[in-house]
């Protein structure tokens, strides 16, 4: 495939989506950007990183989501920018983040709205990875050592929460299919399945495409 290939990951919480970017990163021998995604944005923006953690995928309704991406487009040196809240300063800042990685290298991203800030970028394969409730549960409560209440209250917060952030700052719906390349049930699959599958739709997306080259 030509030119840099960015795998985006939207996951649901407890569907190991994180793990499976780690993975498929590991064999791909490329960079996975999860939580370092904060630090290339706070590191490009000059803003503090830890205002980037502090507002990491949380939903807002405090200002309109056009003025967001007017301001975007006329750059950073407006008064709109400069008046604009802080948490639309870090969105902006990590959608400027993504676009620079995905022109620079070959990479997976892990939520963040990669697949929208990169919906005109050719080469980027949108994975969305669910899960089956209780094994989402069971994977929660090894992870953070809680009981089965807690870990259902942890992945219903934060499915909410991520929806929430998704269906604001994009276009789109978060978990629909149609928004995807490819949607994957962990459940079915574990980690090395779903990696295989993400590495062999990129190989068919990949001979496709350059068919239907040939042929026009």
């Amino acid at each position: 495939m030509n030119g840099n290939l960015v795998f985006t990951i939207g996951r649901q919480c407890g569907s190991q989506g994180r793990a499976i970017g780690m993975k498929l990163a590991e064999e791909l021998n490329i960079k996975c950007y999860d939580n370092e995604l904060l630090t290339e944005a706070a590191k490009n923006s000059g803003l503090c990183e830890e205002l980037f953690h502090a507002h990491d995928e949380k939903p807002t309704n405090s200002f309109l989501y056009s003025l967001v991406m007017d301001t975007y487009s006329l750059g950073y040196h407006t008064s709109a920018y400069m008046d604009m809240p802080i948490n639309h300063k870090i969105f902006l800042a990590q959608f400027d983040t993504i676009k620079k990685l995905a022109a620079e290298e070959s990479c997976v991203i892990v939520g963040r709205c990669a697949d929208y800030a990169l919906a005109d970028y050719p080469n980027t394969i949108r994975i969305f990875i669910t899960g089956n409730e209780d094994d989402r549960i069971r994977h929660l409560m090894e992870i953070h050592n809680v009981n089965e209440n807690r870990a259902r209250d942890i992945m219903i917060r934060t499915d909410k929460k991520r929806a929430s952030y998704y269906n604001y700052y994009s276009s789109k719906k978060w978990g629909d299919a149609k928004g995807y390349d490819l949607c994957i049930n962990s459940s079915n699959t574990g980690i090395d399945g779903a990696v295989r599958l993400i590495r062999q739709f990129a190989e068919i997306k990949d001979s496709y495409r350059q068919a239907s080259k040939k042929e026009q």
